[in-house]
């Protein structure tokens, strides 16, 4: 881990640059809290990609968001750094790619930002960057890696994460009594857990006495593998599936008994609002990119690589596999996107629904 000497620096605008998935931009929350923190009368803006908007939607940390189209051409991103230029006393970028450096190294009368590869290809950004955070392929919890800005300059790390906040409150009359939500598709296929597992699991959960309530992104696929899974289920189970912003839906989740999803952004959400969350992991390294549980704030990361865990409101379950690759932190057996996994095909509804029993006894 590098050491550096900390920054003096009183920041009146300050930029954070967060350009990748939803649960990435979640992830950086306490940064934001951390920097209000030490700088409350600043003006806190982030650079975020225009899907992720809603993950900060009443995140009173944040002053304005900057939506960033992914795929905007050479003139609109021009169009995008003109708008930045020297216009913020401390521009962050929180990932060690080419486009967030540079909208860090323009925007950013001080800049600072994580850089990784090769010391040759990366020398511009070690060189335009006042500091340069390394961002090694060891890397702790993603959140602990966007703290390291905080040592940097020498301000009091914040651990909690900050989830959406829905201004007015949402009243649904087709939920009601205690109810568990089941976010059945990750973003990736390699990430999903298969359709039998789903199927047992909320019958076991029927049978405990909740209602069933399924959630999910309006993209069409993931619409037709949660109708899909309804077939097969009870009819009182609530498909809100494409039907909420991120606001409300972390609304439904904060008030649920229980929340059950696989490695994706969702699953972090609901581990931010404190409820019980069962997250199903697969390939994916727990130590650097479990859900963050609530309450938790140590510097060092919540859950080890390996196993079966649980910390504050948190359970991860990892799949299974006799080989040991797991977690081998590849796209799937096949290594892409759309790819099996059979850490997950060999995880069965048994083993969770047993790990759950377990832990709802020692609530």
């Amino acid at each position: 881990m590098q050491v550096y000497q900390p920054i003096n620096i009183q920041p009146k605008r300050i930029l954070v640059i967060t350009l990748r998935y939803l649960g990435d931009t979640l992830l950086v929350t306490p940064l934001l809290s951390s920097l209000r923190n030490a700088y409350p009368r600043a003006e806190i803006d982030v650079l975020l990609p225009f899907a992720n908007l809603g993950v900060l939607e009443g995140n009173t940390d944040v002053s304005h968001l900057i939506p960033f189209y992914s795929k905007q051409g050479f003139l609109s991103f021009a169009k995008l750094l003109c708008g930045l230029f020297q216009k913020y006393d401390l521009a962050i970028s929180t990932q060690g790619g080419d486009r967030p450096i540079i909208c860090a190294i323009v925007a950013g009368k001080w800049r600072m930002g994580f850089v990784s590869g090769c010391r040759v290809k990366q020398f511009w950004k070690r060189v335009l960057l006042d500091r340069a955070l390394e961002f090694a392929d060891q890397h702790s919890h993603a959140v602990l890696e966007n703290l390291r800005f905080c040592e940097a300059l020498n301000i009091t790390p914040c651990y909690k994460l900050t989830p959406p906040k829905l201004l007015h409150p949402l009243f649904l009359k087709s939920i009601s009594g205690k109810y568990a939500v089941l976010h059945i598709m990750p973003q990736w296929q390699y990430k999903q857990w298969h359709q039998l597992g789903w199927i047992k699991l909320a019958y076991y959960l029927q049978r405990q006495g909740y209602q069933l309530v399924l959630t999910g992104s309006p993209q069409v696929e993931e619409l037709h593998v949660v109708q899909e899974l309804l077939s097969y289920l009870p009819p009182s189970a609530c498909n809100l599936a494409g039907k909420l912003s991120l606001a409300e839906l972390t609304e439904i989740i904060n008030h649920a008994s229980i929340f059950i999803g696989p490695d994706t952004g969702i699953t972090h959400l609901a581990a931010a609002t404190g409820v019980r969350t069962v997250a199903i992991f697969g390939p994916t390294d727990p130590l650097k990119w479990a859900p963050w549980p609530q309450g938790y704030a140590q510097n060092a990361a919540p859950f080890n690589s390996q196993g079966i865990q649980k910390i504050n409101n948190v359970c991860l379950i990892q799949g299974e596999s006799e080989s040991g690759c797991v977690p081998c932190q590849l796209e799937g057996c096949e290594r892409h996107r759309h790819s099996f996994s059979a850490c997950l095909d060999a995880l069965s509804a048994q083993t969770v629904i047993k790990v759950i029993e377990e832990w709802q006894e020692r609530k």
